[in-house]
């Protein structure tokens, strides 16, 4: 790992910098299958599955067998844990339910909010190295409790076309609609424009490759919402002298191991930690089988040494991680001091590892520094809501005259009369 000792503030900008995504020569490729895929539909999508993902597929729909096998196929420790993590997220996105007030702002002029479950909604949930079934949890969970109307998923397939029976499990569990074998770039034109097999629906949500990322920015600018922009996931954990080295290096290597362009940052005040933390680092490496893909990743992460804990949390608010480790003496302190970070995890005993599967909280979360503006996946991200108004005869009385004010200064004069005309209304003589 890069290790940097008491950087001046003129040059973190280029220190916090995340490895560089080189979206220009896959954008030919991204707008080519969505072109086909919009104009071709099925078939298209079932070219690109055996070019990328090396299967022919006679159909993209899972079959309500292909659900029963995988429910016999997933161990009941699995199952057991799978529960555990779906009952707690549920448990916390359920308290988000939102609790419209109807305000008067003046004598006879009432405003409110509903809100409503965006009808349908498209998962994508990534295939490659591993079967992320927990992110069929934290995406469906929280479209379940919303109440949208229908809960796709598409996931790329193995070579011998199936999925991986715990994502199965767990979209029957968080109560997906369907799901479909479809991945990369196809998947999201497929959600995005809708073919004869799957439908289209009105937002995306998900995480992916370069690709996918790309894809889903395409498809954004006219025909489908999209959950965030999001790109490799990265944590940082900030730390001073009283955190445990093995903790830390731990937590640092959960987060290398995700993808070769993951990004794992240590900010410290303690030189001695840092020391520790590397040997350390190298140690629990050797025990990991996925060595090679966290030893890529480890070339793009940094251990720094800073001098104060106000210049390290300075830092950590300019980086905006994705995921924040906070272990320090006075940890509950430092976090209120944490403006930018998608989700954070408090104290010695909470890794990252804990939000990403089952205490409850989201690990779909802003990354690249977006989390200075966006906020993670949550149940307000499977909800619009509409606001009402209702004016009363003396409300319009009590607002009207200002309106006409305004609109007129605006020279919007056929405002200004909608409202001229109900003030000169007598319900007696008309008017």
């Amino acid at each position: 790992m890069n290790i940097i000792t008491y950087p001046e503030r003129s040059a973190w900008n280029e220190l916090l910098k995340r490895p560089v995504m080189n979206t220009d020569t896959l954008r030919d490729t991204v707008l080519e299958i969505l072109n086909r895929v919009r104009t071709e539909g099925d078939r298209a999508v079932m070219e690109y599955e055996e070019k990328f993902d090396k299967v022919t597929l006679q159909s993209l729909a899972v079959s309500e067998q292909e659900f029963a096998d995988a429910e016999k196929a997933v161990s009941i420790e699995l199952k057991a844990a799978i529960m555990l993590a779906f009952n707690n997220i549920r448990t916390f996105h359920a308290a988000q339910k939102f609790e419209g007030k109807r305000v008067t702002t003046l004598p006879g002029v009432t405003c409110w909010q509903k809100a409503v479950a965006i009808e349908k909604v498209g998962l994508y949930v990534p295939g490659g190295t591993a079967p992320l079934f927990s992110t069929v949890l934290m995406l469906a969970t929280p479209a379940q409790i919303a109440g949208c109307k229908e809960i796709i998923l598409c996931t790329p397939p193995d070579r011998s076309g199936k999925i991986h029976p715990a994502i199965l499990y767990a979209a029957k569990v968080a109560g997906v609609s369907r799901v479909f074998k479809a991945g990369g770039v196809q998947a999201i034109g497929a959600m995005a424009y809708g073919t004869s097999s799957i439908p289209k629906v009105y937002k995306i949500f998900g995480p992916g490759n370069q690709y996918v990322t790309a894809a889903k920015q395409q498809v954004s600018l006219r025909d489908v919402a999209i959950d965030m922009p999001a790109g490799p996931s990265e944590v940082a954990v900030l730390a001073d002298e009283t955190a445990q080295p093995a903790f830390v290096a731990a937590d640092l290597l959960s987060q290398a191991e995700h993808g070769t362009d993951s990004q794992a940052i240590l900010i410290t005040t303690s030189e001695a930690l840092l020391r520790e933390v590397t040997g350390e680092v190298q140690r629990q490496l050797e025990q990991l089988p996925r060595k090679g893909i966290a030893e890529k990743s480890l070339a793009n992460s940094k251990l720094i040494l800073v001098r104060t804990m106000d210049e390290a949390v300075d830092m950590v608010n300019e980086y905006a991680p994705e995921h924040l480790i906070i272990e320090t003496k006075d940890y509950q302190q430092t976090a209120e001091r944490i403006v930018n970070a998608g989700s954070v995890f408090l104290g010695p005993y909470s890794p990252e590892s804990a939000g990403d599967y089952a205490s409850g909280t989201n690990h779909t979360l802003p990354t690249n520094g977006y989390a200075k503006a966006y906020s993670g996946v949550s149940l307000d991200s499977f909800i619009r809501k509409i606001t009402f108004q209702e004016v009363t005869q003396e409300g319009i009385r009590m607002i009207g005259p200002a309106i006409e004010v305004l609109a007129a200064n605006e020279y919007l004069d056929a405002h200004k009369n909608a409202v001229s005309v109900r003030l000169a209304f007598n319900p007696q003589n008309k008017l």
